[in-house]
């Protein structure tokens, strides 16, 4: 297979949880899988991990935190592939008690400013960075991890399933996310790219917890789904498991 017709996904905190299960299954898809992670030794591992399973993987530094992060990744996938196929936007992060809380009255700016630093604006550098590498793919696809805890609809209706769950800055910086998907596919509706976003489901993992009824080995199957769609699937939507879900 010559290095054009091989496909290159890059993905956000895949050094452990979902990220790494992600990368698991397009490794066994036969997609080059390049790790990024905000430490690099744990990048490294993860990779190693992957070449073990007889996968195609590398690692690669990024840190939301770091402006010129996204930089440092473009130059590597350009220098090393020339385009990008698949990007899966996985990495971000909580700092308030999702589950039997409201603390939309007491949140502070500073916690705010963080997670969507973290959950948005990090993640819209890296997608505008890495988009002229996407757009040389014959069929690009961008993968934002979202959450059902997004969902305006879900939120406000009566008896909601995820009523107990109202931790603010990251609920809203999910929102948002799922605003920045809706908008950057309208952009893109005439190209070959697709982008979409994901709930993975309340997976066992440091962020979801141990109470949740996801095993770990589930987490990655939506992203994987979302990253592999032909080019009839689905562009701006909202999905779990092939399901879509309400805004």
């Amino acid at each position: 297979m010559s290095n054009s017709e091989q496909k290159i996904a890059f993905i956000t905190g895949a050094n452990r949880g979902i990220g790494f299960e992600t990368a698991k299954g397009l490794g066994a898809l036969g997609i080059t899988v390049v790790v990024g992670a905000r430490d690099s030794a744990k990048g490294e591992i993860a990779a190693k991990q992957l070449q073990a399973l007889g996968y195609q993987a590398e690692a690669v530094h990024y840190d939301a935190n770091k402006a010129q992060s996204a930089d440092h990744v473009f130059a590597h996938l350009n220098q090393r592939y020339g385009k990008l196929d698949i990007l899966i936007n996985n990495a971000g992060i909580n700092q308030e008690q999702l589950m039997g809380s409201n603390n939309s009255s007491t949140v502070s700016i500073d916690t705010l400013q963080q997670t969507f630093h973290n959950n948005l604006f990090a993640v819209i550098a890296l997608t505008q960075k890495l988009l002229p590498l996407i757009k040389k793919s014959e069929a690009g696809r961008i993968v934002n991890l979202s959450s059902i805890l997004a969902s305006l609809t879900l939120h406000s209706m009566p008896n909601s399933p995820i009523d107990p769950a109202k931790a603010f800055a990251y609920n809203a910086s999910k929102t948002a996310l799922n605003v920045y998907t809706v908008h950057l596919a309208h952009e893109l509706r005439d190209t070959n790219i697709k982008v979409n976003s994901a709930h993975p489901g309340w997976v066992k993992t440091e962020l979801g917890g141990d109470n949740a009824p996801m095993e770990l080995a589930d987490g990655g199957k939506t992203s994987v789904q979302l990253a592999t769609l032909d080019s009839s699937g689905a562009n701006g939507g909202f999905f779990h498991q092939g399901e879509a879900l309400p805004w």
